[in-house]
């Protein structure tokens, strides 16, 4: 088995800190990087019901794609939620990593997947990393389709291909007008717009799309936006990241068993539909 030291260094392979925001806080937050490590498991958020899943798993290692303490914090007392989840983890000897913004601009990153999901053909990141003389890492991806359908059918693909979650996927825009190429980015995505408007794409799914950028886009361009739960755009990633460490334990003979975590931490529980008989606001 391997130390958990090695398993990070691959990690940090697939998405080095150094791409990170520097307002992020990635890497290892809690583990002994002399412990072995033969189970992981992959999560959105580093959430008490995800750490109880590492825990009831026998995994010696959690990596997920949110961080725990983004903000810093001067207490882990078990006093606080946080706090819990990080003795909750020491207690059973599961150490906690984080690939967040390194692994949105990664190649293959956060909104590659999101973009597989839906199976789109990614043709170039949004906003491209100018230290990659490749031109594949960045924020975003600019995507073309399988072939052209209207607004209201991708919105339709979308909802049955990403996770289902009680939001669903919220459309501004025509139903019936033809969609070809699509930009995407995981997570939240409107202080995208004006690379999202340069790329000249027919649609932006995203994230967390708030009332005014939304406004304010629909009225400078005919741009459709399908607006996903924030958890739902960014679960792909798990699925990849999974995939790209059980490639890399078999070439090194690590013979890691690696999970992706099927619990949904999508903070929304329900959602109540508009009665389609309502033609505005109440009187």
């Amino acid at each position: 088995m391997p130390r958990l030291s090695e398993v990070i260094a691959a990690l940090d392979a697939l998405w080095p800190a150094g791409l990170a925001e520097s307002w992020d806080a990635v890497g290892m937050v809690c583990g002994d990087p002399d412990a072995e490590v033969s189970r992981v498991l992959f999560a959105v958020d580093p959430v008490q019901q995800i750490a109880d899943e590492a825990v009831a798993l026998g995994a010696q290692l959690l990596v997920t794609h949110h961080p725990l303490y983004l903000r810093g914090t001067t207490t882990v007392a078990a006093s606080t939620f946080k706090g819990r989840v990080v003795h909750d983890l020491i207690k059973h000897d599961v150490a906690l990593h984080v690939a967040h913004t390194n692994a949105d601009r990664a190649d293959p990153g956060v909104s590659d997947a999101l973009a597989g999901a839906l199976d789109l053909r990614v043709v170039r990141p949004l906003v491209p990393d100018p230290a990659d003389p490749k031109g594949r890492r960045g924020l975003g991806r600019v995507c073309e389709l399988d072939h052209p359908m209207t607004l209201a059918e991708l919105a339709d693909r979308a909802a049955k291909r990403l996770p289902a979650t009680a939001q669903g996927i919220r459309v501004a825009g025509d139903p019936d007008a033809p969609i070809r190429t699509v930009a995407v980015s995981g997570g939240s995505g409107d202080s995208l717009f004006d690379d999202v408007r340069a790329a000249g794409v027919d649609a932006f799914l995203t994230a967390d799309l708030r009332h005014h950028p939304v406004s304010e886009a629909r009225a400078q361009t005919p741009l459709a936006l399908l607006d996903a739960a924030h958890w739902a755009t960014e679960w792909p990633w798990c699925e990849l990241a999974a995939a790209q460490l059980d490639e890399i334990s078999d070439r090194h003979g690590w013979g890691l068993r690696v999970h992706v975590s099927k619990t949904v931490t999508d903070p929304w529980t329900a959602h109540a539909a508009a009665s389609h008989d309502s033609t505005g606001a109440p009187n």
